[in-house]
């Protein structure tokens, strides 16, 4: 299955791109120019985009798309809302013409329903706008919402769920993890998980 994957070279969308690979998947991983490619799989298709001015023939020959990219905490709302909201809404354009089977999100616990008090609140107000566009879309899609991320594999002993603590960890292993899983689980399409790592 060909895979493109935006955020390749970030810290889940590389352990991502590494996980869908080591189980025969082919990895488009996209990236931008600066980004450092040499941790992808050996045998990844680099296509270099910027998200915030995708071509129409991004998404070109991809079965599957995983927006697993972010501006960053400390960017500015501008360059949040460029990336978060306005460059995944346009990914997801460019996989409904391209064709794509479904568009997998790498969204965040609390965008349900952004608060707008949080210290968060315009990067959760992003990835709702975002998630709400991709309901709409027309396309097979899963929401991946993850509690607070750690930089750990993780044991791929998860909770998906309306029982998952929101004050939880989840190790980004594991997020990559299930991100893979989305990718080719029909039994995860079309809706919305929290997770959180459970060990």
């Amino acid at each position: 299955m060909n895979v493109l994957i935006a955020g390749s070279t970030g810290n889940t969308g590389l352990r991502l791109s590494n996980q869908l690979a080591d189980a025969g998947h082919n990895v488009i991983a996209l990236h931008r120019e600066s980004s450092d490619t040499s941790k992808l799989p050996e045998n990844a298709q680099l296509r270099q985009a910027d998200l915030t001015d995708l071509s129409d023939e991004v998404c070109e020959g991809a079965d599957v798309v995983v927006f697993a990219a972010g501006s960053g905490g400390g960017t500015s709302e501008e360059m949040t809302e460029k990336v978060d909201r306005d460059g995944a809404k346009s990914l997801i354009d460019k996989a409904a013409k391209a064709g794509a089977n479904r568009f997998v999100m790498l969204s965040s616990v609390g965008a349900d329903n952004p608060d707008p008090d949080s210290e968060l609140a315009n990067y959760l107000q992003a990835k709702h706008d975002a998630d709400e566009y991709l309901k709409a879309s027309g396309l097979s899609y899963t929401i991946v919402r993850p509690v607070s991320l750690t930089d750990d594999d993780g044991q791929r002993n998860v909770r998906l769920g309306d029982d998952v603590d929101p004050s939880g960890k989840a190790a980004r292993g594991d997020v990559a993890a299930i991100l893979a899983r989305a990718a080719t689980d029909d039994a995860m399409l079309n809706k919305t998980f929290l997770m959180e790592s459970m060990g």
